[in-house]
């Protein structure tokens, strides 16, 4: 009998790591292209940000689950929206955000590219993408990132592949971190200085 790789299916739940949440779980549901970010690298990426966001205002563009946005409120960011599309989805988002009583944090359902196009440049501190894969969306949500981050801001992107140099210098983007774990490639992206 033929047995199944640990990552052949999403786990049921994963845990907030850090802040004032930390250790809480937050249900995975089983839809396709869910997948959330591995512990261990929100755990990276919010060592490469900090402990304390106090002040920030972020975004977390494809919630999902909303391990990622409710990280950086968990930190103490002054405002997180997370816009996730699937109902469902968007219906779990409410639910977390009314137990934990999470008042910084905003749930919206719709398109995510739709939402960051009609938002005003320089509005947010991090914004954080983890599209589906499959969905082909990276390159179209990095480039409304970096018109959304401010200038000494933050992006991240999860996505399968790294992005090209050519797209970042293109969008006036520089690498700040990156890791990779498995299959996924993790970056921590800033605006080039003076652009």
């Amino acid at each position: 009998m033929a047995t199944r790789s640990p990552r052949s299916s999403p786990p049921r739940e994963v845990r907030i790591i850090g802040g004032q949440w930390k250790r809480t779980k937050l249900p995975v549901a089983d839809k396709p292209g869910l997948r959330p970010t591995l512990d261990r690298v929100r755990e990276t990426l919010f060592n490469w940000l900090g402990q304390d966001l106090a002040g920030w205002r972020c975004l977390d563009a494809f919630a999902g689950t909303g391990a990622l946005g409710f990280e950086a409120a968990s930190r103490g960011a002054t405002e997180v929206v997370l816009l996730e599309q699937d109902a469902m989805l968007v219906a779990q988002l409410h639910a977390l955000k009314q137990r934990l009583r999470a008042d910084a944090v905003q749930v919206v359902r719709g398109d995510a590219l739709a939402w960051m196009r009609r938002v005003p440049e320089a509005r947010f501190d991090l914004v954080l993408l983890d599209p589906p894969f499959a969905a082909g969306l990276f390159e179209a949500a990095l480039r409304e990132a970096a018109r959304l981050v401010v200038p000494d801001g933050y992006v991240y992107l999860e996505a399968d592949a790294p992005p090209e140099a050519a797209l970042l210098e293109a969008l006036g983007l520089q690498v700040h971190r990156s890791g990779r774990a498995g299959t996924v490639h993790f970056h921590l992206l800033r605006p080039v200085a003076g652009r």
